[in-house]
């Protein structure tokens, strides 16, 4: 592996876990209704488990309000099942034979502060994630040196590119990571 093998890896897995964390994020709830909060839920249909996404589709008609219209009429008990029993998203559908709907209940205070926690666990995550590729590409950049395939001089300015890449991943995140924490709280 030569210094810009080791430079696009870096980049390529900081942007990773950037992306990861930004998937993350979305399924931290607002209090607002949308999309993307059944994103992890599984339903059994057809004799497999499958995303939700492939047997319904879903949609946020109002602010407190998740609909969920499934491709196949036979699926609406198995759609609303496998979101009553997702307990980490603790929604109660509600199907009327046709379309499942599910009241998204206002955040309390004390939930806030859970979800505000919960962020603040994905970001350590990503932080540590993002430690790791560091300490990994420093290493690599170690044993070239040791071979003497790079200078010293060379050494110290891959070690500077890999920090000055974390550190604007790493500001990313956080910006992120402020945005939601900012976007919980709002009552």
């Amino acid at each position: 592996m030569d210094q810009d093998q080791i430079i696009a890896d870096v980049k390529q897995k900081l942007s990773a876990a950037g992306a990861h964390f930004g998937e993350e994020l979305k399924k931290l709830r607002t209090g607002r209704a949308h999309s993307s909060m059944l994103d992890g839920v599984m339903v059994e249909a057809y004799g497999s488990s499958m995303p939700i996404i492939q047997v319904a589709t879903v949609t946020a008609p109002e602010a407190q309000l998740l609909q969920i219209t499934p491709f196949d009429p036979a699926n609406l008990q198995a759609i609303a099942s496998a979101i009553r029993d997702n307990q980490s998203l603790g929604l109660n559908p509600v199907d009327d034979g046709h379309i499942v709907r599910i009241q998204i209940p206002p955040l309390t205070a004390e939930r806030r502060e859970q979800i505000v926690k919960q962020l603040h666990e994905k970001l350590e995550a990503s932080l540590i994630s993002m430690r790791g590729t560091r300490h990994e590409a420093l290493k690599s950049a170690e044993q070239l040196k040791q071979a003497r395939t790079i200078t010293e001089d060379d050494y110290k300015s891959m070690e500077k590119q890999i920090d000055e890449l974390m550190a604007k991943q790493k500001t990313e995140i956080e910006v992120l990571a402020k945005t939601k924490e900012e976007d919980i709280k709002t009552v």
